[in-house]
Formats: C-alpha cells, structure tokens, sequence
C-alpha cells in the first residue's frame, strides 16, 4: 500500500504543477527513486510514458479552456507550456483532430482523465520467484548510456542487442566469460533523480581471478555488488515476455510482498538458446530488501 500511495503522490504532484516546467527528476524525487526507474514504473503501469501523459493532460485541459473560456489562444498556449502559437496549433491538431480555432467555431475536444490509482480485486494467481543472496561478483561489459526523456528509447535497447550480435560483441563476451551458458542485460538505475540518462550494459560473468588488464579494447568491467535478489522466471520470446513479467512483477508482486525493491540496479539472464521459442526460459533479477 505504501507503495501505491507514493506513486499516486508522485502523479498528484505532476497534477498540482501542470501549467509549470516539470522535470523528471523532481517528480521521481517524490518516490525517492531515480528517474530512470520512475519512468520505467510509470510505463509499465500505464502503457505510455510519464512525458505522453503530461502533454495529454494539458492538451486537454487547454482544449477545455478555448471551450469554456474567452482567452486568448496564445495565452492559453503560453500557459501549458507553448512558447509559439504555431508549435500549440500543431501539437492541439494531433491531439484533439482540429486546430484551436475550430474549437472555438464549436467543435469538440478529446478528453484525458487524470491518473488515479486503484486497487482491482482478481481472482488468486500465482508468480514463481526464488529469493537468492549472491556475494559480489564481477562483469566484462559492454555499455552505452540511454535517455529517459526520449520516449523513443523503447527501442534503443533492442538496436543495442542486434548490433552487439552483429558486430561481434556478444561473441567475444562469451568468449572471455567464466560460463558461456548465459550472458546478461543489466539496467543501472542509481543515477541520480534528476539525471535525464541510464546505462544500459550487456555484460558476461568473469572470473573472480579476472584483471582489468584482460579486457579488450572497447569494452569495460564491473563489479555487482552482493545483493539479495528476487528472481522471476521468464517463459517465452523476451521481446515480448520481458515487458509482461515487469508489469506483474510491479503491479502484483511487490504491491502485495514484504519486499521492497532497492532500484539501484536490475539483471536480465540469457541462456544460450532460441529466444524466439513459447518454451525459452529466462529470468529477471530484482536486488530487494524486507520491508520493516
């Protein structure tokens, strides 16, 4: 609950201050959370991401106000943060369907609702998860920085795979790795809240013995620090199934467990294997501590 509650804050500030500049950094400040990982909860739980919902809220309600109001269409504009009326006219047009002036000819606007969170009562279901405390251990990666302000970044992550496939990378991680049965994708989410990037590495294990000396050029090194993790098992082709299991695990397992995330980090785990396949098994490493 606590949870839940420090998200809905988080909405309600954007809500109190959405004719001001609002950045990510201090809405994540109100879940004490990076922006990295606000941006990340948010779209999981909403399915779009936290800059599409501000410019939907105050796209709508500026199409209330040419509506119900007689002010000015660039005071409006100026007011949900359009420094020209060009730049409002063509965001107003792709949002409602009809440019400001047809609204005041008597056209009608789209809504969109503010955010509310709730608590919807399902049938029982289950979630497989291992808790496992693992020592330090140490990575070759690997790893490029990516926005969180970009709302394409959805896809720069996978572009980043399909080039380390292509250019050799993940070959050459394999190679030098203490198990080649698997290679990880990991998320660094501690950045700090108002930081506007995230690094993102595709890493193997090394041996403990590895020097810094042995990696090649390119490439970088690591140190996972010992954590205790929650560990979800992942069923099918992660393109897809990846992005499923986050939404259970954000809205099912940890609204309802005594963990609490500790949103420094996160793992993906790859085995070697055809990822395309229903039957391809991976997993998703969350760091966690109890909550008190």
């Amino acid at each position: 609950m606590d949870w839940i509650r420090s998200f809905q804050r988080s909405v309600d500030y954007i809500e109190d201050h959405i004719t001001e500049p609002l950045d990510i950094g201090d809405i994540a400040r109100v879940m004490n959370i990076s922006g990295y990982y606000y941006q990340k909860i948010f779209n999981v739980l909403c399915g779009f991401g936290v800059g599409e919902y501000i410019r939907g809220r105050r796209l709508a309600l500026a199409g209330g106000e040419l509506m119900t109001t007689d002010e000015r269409v660039i005071d409006i504009a100026l007011k949900y943060g359009y420094d020209t009326p060009e730049g409002f006219t063509r965001a107003f047009t792709r949002f409602h369907g009809v440019p400001p002036s047809a609204v005041r000819r008597g056209s009608p606007v789209k809504s969109f609702a503010r955010l509310h969170v709730t608590i919807t009562m399902k049938g029982g279901s289950t979630m497989d998860y291992k808790i496992v405390t693992k020592e330090s251990f140490k990575v070759m990666e690997k790893r490029e920085e990516h926005s969180i302000v970009d709302e394409r970044n959805i896809n720069t992550i996978p572009q980043f795979w399909t080039r380390s496939h292509e250019d050799g990378t993940v070959k050459k991680l394999l190679e030098l790795t203490s198990d080649r049965s698997y290679i990880f994708g990991i998320c660094y989410g501690n950045s700090p809240s108002d930081s506007k990037t995230f690094d993102y590495s595709i890493a193997a294990r090394v041996a403990d013995d590895f020097s810094e000396d042995d990696i090649p050029e390119g490439f970088g090194f690591s140190e996972i620090p010992a954590r205790t993790w929650v560990v979800f098992e992942c069923v099918g082709d992660p393109s897809s199934a990846v992005q499923e299991l986050w939404h259970r695990i954000i809205t099912e397992f940890f609204p309802s467990s005594q963990y609490k995330p500790t949103y420094e980090i996160d793992i993906e785990v790859y085995p070697e294997g055809n990822m395309s396949l229903d039957t391809y098994r991976s997993e998703i490493w969350v760091p966690v501590t109890v909550n008190n």
